[in-house]
């Protein structure tokens, strides 16, 4: 009986903002790992995210949404996108599929098919929230975006509704060069807990805040540690919210507190939800005026 060959590579997960890569990363790997909110520019940072099964050993990184940037954080993050579409084995474009039936999109206007439409790794494409079209819509809109480019596969998909997202594993399978797994197979992530605890604090920001707030802000984990009570573990995590002006601090905090504490509140839910296990968690917030333009400050924050 001939032995099935297992197969691993890493894929790059690529598209503009709130084309659903964080949501199908998650989808594929059952899990959360990427923070999802119906903000755009909600991610950030690259998001390592490892699928394993029997037969294959997919690798993804779920990058920034490519987007005309305003700030030098703008710039560091198409610079962290560029590099993991440099690294990939196989690049996977995900488009928003109302947006190209109704609005009549063509792929050559799309930011993320631009910076990678000339790379020589394979690529291909995901056709997401497919459950907004009728099955006619979905046909002719496959047809047509098959025509304006030569892509290895096209997998239409919705991450949200969870529907065909194995397929795009099936689709990448043939692509992945190696003949063993890159990571152990039992972990969905190399990414320490701190990160994901700053993600989640993030996320609650963007879900609780309004207007230009969310994205003038970063967070930073000054304390993590093990702290053993007599009914067992209770981790103990101090988390800087970092704004650029003092009005947004005001915000923040919110009338007595009000604000920060209704975040706290949120925040501690879900991450005691990820870590398995009870955590007190603390916010405070500090004023950087400008970080998003600071050079010293985004190297910092591990942007560059």
């Amino acid at each position: 009986m001939t032995e099935k060959k297992f197969s691993a590579g890493l894929v790059t997960i690529v598209g503009e903002p709130n084309a659903g890569k964080s949501t199908l990363l998650n989808a594929l790997l059952g899990e959360k790992l990427s923070i999802v909110t119906r903000k755009p520019q909600t991610t950030r940072k690259q998001i390592l995210g490892i699928y394993s099964s029997d037969e294959c050993q997919i690798v993804f990184i779920d990058t920034p949404g490519i987007m005309q940037p305003k700030y030098k954080l703008h710039d560091a993050m198409i610079n962290a996108a560029d590099k993991a579409r440099d690294d990939a084995d196989a690049i996977v474009l995900i488009i928003d599929a109302a947006h190209y039936n109704a609005k009549r999109r063509l792929l050559a206007d799309n930011l993320a098919f631009q910076r990678v439409a000339s790379s020589k790794q394979p690529l291909l494409l995901a056709v997401n929230k497919i459950d907004t079209l009728k099955q006619n819509e979905l046909i002719l809109l496959l047809d047509r975006l098959s025509k304006e480019f030569d892509f290895k596969e096209i997998v239409p998909l919705s991450a949200l509704k969870n529907r065909n997202v194995m397929e795009l594993v099936n689709a990448l399978k043939p692509y992945l060069p190696n003949d063993a797994p890159l990571y152990p197979t039992d972990i969905l992530s190399i990414a320490p807990e701190k990160f994901f605890v700053s993600e989640l604090v993030r996320e609650k920001i963007f879900t609780l805040y309004s207007d230009e707030v969310p994205y003038s802000t970063e967070v930073e984990v000054e304390e993590f540690k093990e702290q053993f009570e007599t009914d067992g573990r209770k981790d103990v995590i101090r988390c800087a919210v970092i704004v650029e002006r003092e009005s947004q601090k005001a915000i923040l905090i919110g009338k007595g507190g009000a604000a920060i504490k209704k975040l706290g509140e949120a925040a501690r839910a879900d991450i005691e939800d990820f870590l398995q296990r009870p955590v007190y968690l603390e916010l405070f917030v500090k004023v950087r005026q400008d970080w998003r333009e600071n050079d010293g400050q985004l190297k910092n924050f591990g942007y560059k």
